[in-house]
């Protein structure tokens, strides 16, 4: 890590950052992260507790004056996506995330950086560990496994926060205040296939597709970036249909919430067609590099030789497959008609693994209409029927409905203008947010969600910008300073 990162101002926010970072968080392992909150907080002399599904809770009074004032809950997830290149040697198991200085951009080495949701949680370990910010009362909540499954929101109980005002830390332009996202529900295809010895003659190859954007299966689904997954489907069904290749695997994309940049298969083509094959693989790559030369500009094929593939899917099951996957929707279902540029319904086909007799099929469906992510999710169940997979619906949350109206909403939108001399973009956002969750077991708690700019979140191009995270902080500490008082606090 460059040594420049914990100069950069605010300095106490960015050696939060630098510390947190040092901890591996991967989702649904977050045990050493929680350990190093909870003892963060016992070291400042905090009440500090962690609830039966793992989340942290911390809470500090309110500095001198500001006792009157209205509790305020600041949110951040504790886990990040792991995602790192393909040339990168990183396990995200045991080591820090390695961070550079760029300009006024903070990077990864090769990795996704966790500055989703990681500045969130610096920004409020910061004040929580400052003895000259003036604030409320402060109920510090971090989740767990926001980024797969949305787990410690959907298990957080009601009454141990008293909070009446929720920020949440997790949007990724400055200049947005969120009020309402999306829902969305894990679909799963899965199941078991006939394995048969490949044809005669056959020559056995490994095809690979890399250099695609990726990103954020919410946030940049409406970007149009290329699909490993579909991609891969596309180029493999032609190839079947162009020289009746056989396929021994395939293995695409890695987390439900990441748009797929990488897929592999193996595959067998006939000796005959080997010459008249890798001119078609060099014609299809040219022909997807121009279809994508905006979104995916290092989009590439790679075709090398491989030790001889002694078992390919029976031709039933190919087939199958193959129109299964060219059916499924992915990339946007429906805009939005009520908010302008807004994408209402999504699938993202996030994940393709068939090898050895076994295969999955893993989607993220979003929407921010409950019953529309339901039709969504009965679409791609009827799709993959059609292979005879078994279907499983899990993880389903709910959708954060907008009030544009709360106090909080027009509070921060004058103090935005007030700061910046501009309007605030007050919106609604395509990603899974935990505002609707929580807001399930506190109905009557105000929310809204604002951060500093991120780009490429959930990919290795992850960046947080400086002045930005400058821009966001004093922000933030304005919005503490004009929380309004308490009306059920009695003053003396």
């Amino acid at each position: 890590m460059s040594t420049s990162l914990r100069d950069l101002e605010p300095k106490e926010l960015w050696n939060h950052f630098a510390n947190l970072n040092a901890v591996p968080r991967p989702s649904k392992k977050e045990e050493r992260v929680i350990e190093f909150m909870i003892q963060f907080g016992k070291k400042l002399g905090l009440e500090t507790f962690k609830d039966e599904i793992g989340n942290v809770i911390i809470k500090k009074p309110a500095t001198k004056g500001l006792e009157l004032k209205k509790t305020i809950v600041l949110q951040s997830h504790l886990d990040m996506v792991h995602q790192k290149n393909a040339n990168t040697i990183f396990d995200f198991n045991t080591q820090g995330i390695e961070m550079i200085v760029d300009g006024d951009w903070v990077k990864a080495k090769g990795t996704t950086l966790g500055a989703d949701n990681g500045i969130g949680v610096a920004t409020i370990m910061s004040l929580l560990e400052s003895e000259k910010i003036p604030h409320p009362p402060i109920e510090a909540l971090f989740t767990i496994d926001e980024e797969t499954g949305m787990t410690g929101a959907l298990n957080l109980k009601g009454g141990l926060l008293k909070g009446s005002i929720l920020l949440n830390l997790d949007t990724e332009d400055d200049n947005e205040l969120t009020i309402g996202c999306a829902g969305g529900i894990d679909v799963t295809a899965s199941g078991k296939y006939e394995q048969i010895p490949p044809s005669p003659n056959g020559i056995s190859l490994i095809l690979h597709i890399k250099g695609l954007t990726g990103g954020h299966s919410g946030m940049d689904i409406y970007k149009g970036r290329g699909n490993a997954n579909k991609l891969m489907n596309r180029i493999l069904s032609s190839a079947w249909d162009q020289f009746g290749v056989q396929i021994n695997f395939i293995d695409g994309g890695s987390l439900r919430n990441a748009i797929p940049r990488e897929s592999t298969a193996g595959i067998v083509v006939s000796k005959n067609n080997e010459t008249e094959f890798k001119n078609f693989i060099l014609f299809i790559e040219k022909e997807l590099q121009a279809e994508h030369q905006t979104t995916d500009p290092n989009l590439c094929l790679q075709i090398e030789n491989s030790a001889d593939l002694t078992l390919v899917f029976k031709e039933d099951f190919q087939s199958k497959l193959l129109n299964s996957l060219y059916a499924c929707p992915n990339g946007i279902y429906r805009m939005s008609p009520d908010i302008l540029h807004l994408v209402q319904s999504s699938n993202n086909l996030a994940r393709v693994l068939v090898k050895d007799g076994l295969y999955t099929i893993q989607c993220l469906t979003r929407s921010s209409v409950d019953t529309e992510k339901m039709d969504l999710a009965m679409a791609l169940k009827y799709t993959f029927k059609l292979m005879d997979a078994k279907i499983d619906f899990s993880g389903s949350y709910p959708g954060w409905t907008p009030k544009p109206e709360a106090t909080i909403v027009q509070l921060m939108s004058t103090l935005y203008k007030e700061m910046n001399a501009d309007n605030a973009l007050v919106s609604a956002c395509h990603a899974g947010l935990e505002c609707g969750i929580l807001g399930s077991n506190y109905p009557n708690m105000e929310m809204i969600s604002f951060g500093p700019n991120i780009r490429g979140a959930h990919s290795p191009d992850e960046k947080v910008q400086i002045s930005s995270v400058q821009k966001f902080w004093n922000f933030f500490l304005e919005v503490l300073n004009r929380i309004p008082d308490n009306p059920h606090i009695i003053k003396s």
